[in-house]
């Protein structure tokens, strides 16, 4: 028996204090990046001039579909001359250092990843993947080329669980949405989008990434999009998880939620330019702007995404006196019946600052479905923006909902930031003196446990060994704890949306020595569910599989 467990535990044990299925790193700061002497994570591998950077002549020309796996190698530089489609379940891999350029001539060049196939572009911090435009230093512009479209198999709120990526031609090979939420599209670590954007049709212009239902097996960590035609980010569906995004003087929308988009996103910067903006007779351009769907009626899955720990940097950049595009309003419009959740962030020199936007979204903030917890929102010196934004009409008391959920305002955004306009040389960190930003974060929210906390709490105390398995399982699992001593546990079991679903042990003895504690769960559908273990003090959560 002690042969049996020792090999389990060395396939499925989570070590205690590590947490690995965790995706929320706990901070005690608000905002994307710790004070100094802390690092700013940007460092290396963005880009902050990529108007001036000088990149390689094309060594290898795309031109056609790709149907099979395939590798653009280290050393490559690769013209990407038209829609490049990968189909056919294929896999494309990205290695470290490739550059992309796409065809500023052959109008809408694009790498689209259709349902089923996988992008694995995985840079390094000193190596990143860049995609970029094919013009010379000085000459590149918004919408150059056009962006990389993910279409994923996972959930969301379209009419028969369906959509077609707007400004593409309708077929399969634009076509997301599904069943899976765990659909594993790949993973995009440290690769930089500059350019993009090409408009398909009038006023549908391509994102610098754009998911379509991208399920929580794909990972996307450490990308950078800069001087795209419209949004940075957009999510269409899907459960996908993202860290340590970065929005650099994007044209429209730096994060767009749409049609039941239900990930978590920690760390991101949002830096804006006073001059690029949207035409704001077709959209305005915001921090955030997040939809439960076109029509803001009630289909499900809600959009209902958690962001945390974003430092956003609106146009004004600090300056009373600085003109800025007529499409600029908000740092964050939630509307539409969406149930966003943003918690530890700051949002700064923006026109205005958070706009609950119809009496469906301010249903959601009545009824904490929507939040908007633990954040600053800093005006600049000088003007007078609303701090918190209605319309016409409206007798929600959103000033008061503000203040009851631990937000900041203040008057003036000096000493916030270390050096925040300060383009080509920027300090994103926070000033340490400054204790509302360098202190303060909060992720006792449950809408953090759907995630699981990383680093944050452990049961080392206790526990030499813990270990859930089979993981996937049927849903009939075991946990296996290797305990220090004798101990009261409880054993909670939550959806992907934080929903208790389950708590077979409550208050139950653990004893000295090697424990094994069935958890039945026949009543769970597939799909990711979360499983916390906690003394009453301290809690491990660990990501549990089900497929039926």
């Amino acid at each position: 028996m002690k042969r049996i467990y020792k090999t389990l535990f060395l396939a499925f044990a989570i070590t205690s204090g590590v947490a690995q299925t965790g995706f929320w790193t706990a901070t005690t700061h608000k905002g994307a990046f710790a004070p100094a002497p802390t690092a700013m994570w940007t460092d290396t591998w963005t880009e902050w001039d990529p108007q001036n950077k000088v990149y390689p002549a094309p060594t290898v020309t795309v031109s056609a579909n790709i149907t099979s796996n395939t590798t653009w190698a280290t050393g490559q530089t690769v013209l990407l001359a038209g829609q490049i489609y990968v189909t056919n379940n294929a896999v494309l891999t990205i290695q470290p250092g490739v550059i992309i350029r796409g065809s500023s001539t052959i109008l809408g060049s694009s790498l689209i990843m259709t349902k089923g196939t996988q992008l694995i572009a995985n840079g390094t911090v000193n190596q990143p993947i860049v995609f970029t435009s094919d013009k010379a230093p000085g000459s590149r512009g918004v919408g150059d080329w056009g962006g990389i479209i993910i279409l994923g198999r996972a959930t969301n709120n379209l009419p028969g669980g369906l959509g077609n990526i707007e400004g593409l031609p309708v077929g399969t090979n634009s076509e997301h949405g599904g069943t899976n939420d765990n659909d594993n599209s790949g993973s995009l670590k440290y690769v930089r989008i500059e350019f993009g954007g090409y408009a398909y049709q009038t006023n549908k212009e391509i994102n610098g990434l754009t998911m379509g239902s991208v399920g929580k097996g794909t990972q996307i960590d450490y990308v950078q999009t800069s001087f795209t035609n419209d949004d940075a980010f957009e999510w269409f569906g899907g459960t996908v998880d993202c860290k340590h995004l970065v929005s650099f003087r994007n044209l429209d929308d730096d994060f767009d939620c749409d049609n039941g988009f239900r990930g978590n996103v920690q760390f991101g910067l949002i830096v804006r330019d006073p001059a690029l903006a949207d035409n704001p007779t077709i959209s305005t351009s915001e921090g955030f702007e997040c939809d439960n769907d076109a029509g803001g009626t009630a289909a499900t899955p809600q959009t209902r995404a958690v962001f945390s720990n974003i430092t956003a940097i609106g146009p004004y950049r600090g300056n009373s006196a600085q003109l800025i595009a007529s499409g600029y309003r908000r740092g964050l419009r939630l509307r539409r019946n969406t149930a966003m959740q943003v918690f530890n962030s700051i949002f700064m020199d923006f026109k205005n600052g958070i706009h609950i936007d119809g009496t469906a979204c301010e249903s959601n903030a009545s009824n904490n479905i929507l939040k908007f917890k633990h954040n600053v929102i800093a005006q600049t010196s000088g003007i007078t923006p609303k701090v918190v934004e209605i319309n016409t009409g409206s007798t929600f008391t959103i000033a008061a909902w503000f203040g009851a959920n631990a937000n900041d305002s203040l008057t003036t955004s000096a000493n916030i930031l270390t050096t925040p306009y300060n383009y080509t040389s920027p300090d994103y960190r926070p000033v340490s003196t400054n204790t509302l930003v360098a202190n303060g974060a909060n992720f006792g929210d449950p809408a953090f446990v759907s995630g699981g906390v990383l680093a944050v709490n452990n049961l080392n105390e206790f526990v030499k060994e813990l270990a859930l398995y089979p993981n996937p399982s049927n849903g009939e699992a075991n946990i296996m704890i290797n305990a220090n001593s004798s101990f009261d546990l409880t054993i909670s079991v939550y959806s992907i949306t934080g929903q208790l679903m389950a708590q077979p042990y409550s208050n139950y003895k653990v004893m000295e020595g090697l424990n094994l504690l069935p958890v039945n769960g026949d009543q769970l559908a597939s799909g990711i569910y979360f499983v916390t273990i906690s003394n009453g003090t301290t809690t491990e959560t660990i990501k549990m599989v089900v497929n039926k």
